[in-house]
């Protein structure tokens, strides 16, 4: 039997991320720019000409639904926001092709540092904006934000979230669902405010602070300048963007648990401290193999630490061309494109906790050889986790490797070395966006054909929503009750 599935909150959710159009839209007014105000008052006016007939149209839907429907609900409202956000790129006026335009949409609601675009200053001010609001918007998660604010959606509200929520395990850091999702905003947007008083502190103007707080606590590497974050030439800047680059990796629950003065918790939370000593081993590596590079600790450190906690996030951000840097240094920023930020928060990737589980599995595998009939299990926050999360994550890394292992194959097809293949799958599986070689820090992916790009659109949606949320849509079984 064929599987029913009522759009009405596919269609509630895409009109929601219309409405973000207005902001733009309204700094467009005042600049008395009239391309721009028809770029982004035709998509919304057509989407919102759609959306509110259709809500009437498809009558109430049931409150409650299994997981799997809540999976095809967040791809097609991710797929058709992406299709939505690309229309303002493709009507600015500025050339962009359409297969361009959904590649910088997709980067944007799935958070990859990644452009087609070679000079980012000679674009609209309002498109600039436009381009990091969706960054921030999909940064937390554009299902999560209306199941925040509208209860009266008519769905279930944590399948939803399972399917959006990144990682391996999902959790319900408050009773409620709804409860949760707030809180979950109202740190992201505090978050948020206190890096763009920073930056101002800094002496960034106000809309470079806005355009480059959002996407950074995003987890998205993009700029209102060709140079990005290095135009500014700070360190107090540079030092705010890698804290806060960090702080977006970070597993959400965690400021949860402190805000609720569950401290110990915090410390002993297993995917966290390798969170911190995978960046801090990475940190002190490229440090020291920069020191004689750039002749000072202090100096290889400011961008040592910059690099690594960029890449560790997943955000993208370069403030050096690192492929000139010492092999050592590009080695270690090439491995932690295999690792990713936490479950939990902005950051894509494999994730770390996979890779805790994994690592004490190794080590249980290790003891089983030593002691054959000992019984051994993976201890999670210091608690015996569950074996079919060691399944699942197995499963996941499968693939996740078959996924970056096609695309490197599809990138190599339109021409591409092996090496820039490899990176570029890596870059846009995992939504980092930069990589070596024709997708290194001094390059872009503009001379990419547009069939590779409107590939790359799927993959960065599909790497965004965990892979299973997509790619169970493609088996046949799904499809039969």
């Amino acid at each position: 039997m064929k599987r029913r599935f009522t759009p009405r909150p596919v269609i509630f959710l895409t009109g929601i991320a219309a409405l973000a159009m207005l902001i733009p839209l309204a700094f467009a007014a005042s600049l008395k720019d009239l391309v721009m105000i028809r770029a982004f008052a035709l998509p919304l006016g057509a989407t919102l000409l759609l959306a509110i007939p259709a809500v009437f149209i498809t009558g109430k839907q049931p409150r409650n639904f299994n997981p799997a429907d809540g999976f095809l609900l967040v791809f097609l409202a991710w797929a058709l926001c992406c299709l939505m956000g690309a229309f303002p790129y493709w009507l600015s006026g500025q050339g962009i092709r359409w297969s361009d335009a959904v590649f910088e949409s997709s980067c944007g609601f799935a958070t990859t540092g990644a452009t087609t675009i070679k000079n980012i200053e000679a674009l609209p001010r309002p498109l600039l904006l436009w381009r990091s609001l969706t960054h921030w918007l999909g940064g937390m998660g554009i299902v999560l934000l209306t199941v925040a604010l509208l209860p009266l959606l008519g769905v279930g509200g944590f399948q939803l979230v399972k399917a959006e929520v990144p990682g391996p395990e999902k959790e319900k850091v408050t009773p409620k669902i709804t409860h949760t999702a707030k809180f979950l905003w109202i740190t992201y947007c505090v978050l948020t405010a206190l890096l763009f008083l920073l930056y101002r502190i800094g002496g960034m103007h106000w809309f470079d602070a806005i355009c480059h707080a959002f996407p950074v606590m995003a987890s998205g590497g993009i700029s209102t300048r060709n140079s990005g974050i290095a135009a500014f030439d700070s360190p107090f800047i540079d030092g705010t963007t890698t804290v806060f680059m960090l702080l977006a990796g970070l597993n959400f629950n965690i400021y949860y648990r402190i805000l609720g003065g569950k401290f110990r918790n915090t410390f002993t939370n297993s995917e966290g401290r390798a969170y911190f000593l995978i960046f801090a081993v990475s940190c002190a590596l490229i440090t020291a193999a920069l020191t004689p590079v750039y002749g000072s600790v202090g100096r290889a450190l400011r961008y040592g630490s910059f690099q690594a906690a960029s890449i560790l996030s997943t955000t993208g951000n370069a403030i050096a061309n690192y492929e000139q840097w010492p092999p050592l240094a590009q080695a270690v920023i090439f491995g932690l494109m295999f690792v990713g930020g936490c479950s939990g928060s902005t950051a894509g990737g494999i994730k770390v906790i996979r890779h805790v589980v994994l690592w004490k599995q190794a080590g249980n595998e290790l003891r089983r050889v030593i002691y054959p009939q000992g019984i051994f299990s993976v201890t999670l926050n210091r608690k015996v986790g569950r074996k079919d999360v060691v399944y699942g994550v197995a499963g996941f890394i499968g693939i996740y490797a078959l996924t970056v292992f096609i695309t490197a194959l599809a990138t190599a097809a339109a021409g591409m070395d092996p090496l820039s293949s490899l990176s570029a799958a890596l870059a846009i599986t995992g939504n980092i966006g930069v990589g070596f070689g024709r997708v290194g820090p001094a390059f872009n992916y503009g001379p990419f054909p547009s069939w590779l790009k409107l590939f790359y659109s799927f993959i960065m949606v599909a790497g965004r929503l965990e892979l299973w949320t997509v790619l169970g849509l493609l088996a046949p079984d799904y499809w039969r009750r």
